[in-house]
């Protein structure tokens, strides 16, 4: 996933944006990277890559088309 690439679909998101966010506000919690934008709050899809932008693991982060792909299968199979 590129730093431009969106990973919260719902809010448009971009890691890039995140990641400066985790570095200058230095939130305690993951689950405060929802106050960059409203990541994660909406269809939760992006939770598991929030987590990883949080702990600073971001090697291991899908391809934005994995990554949109996954989430279209994911609502899909969300009532």
């Amino acid at each position: 996933m590129d730093p431009d690439d969106d990973v919260c679909l719902c809010f448009h998101v971009s890691r890039r944006k995140l990641e400066k966010f985790v570095r200058l506000a230095q939130p305690r919690r993951a689950s405060q990277l929802s106050q960059c934008g409203g990541a994660g709050t909406g269809c939760g899809w992006c939770v598991p890559i929030l987590q990883k932008i949080f702990e600073r693991q971001t090697d291991a982060l899908p391809s934005a088309a994995d990554h949109a792909a996954g989430r279209t299968a994911y609502r899909d199979a969300t009532p």
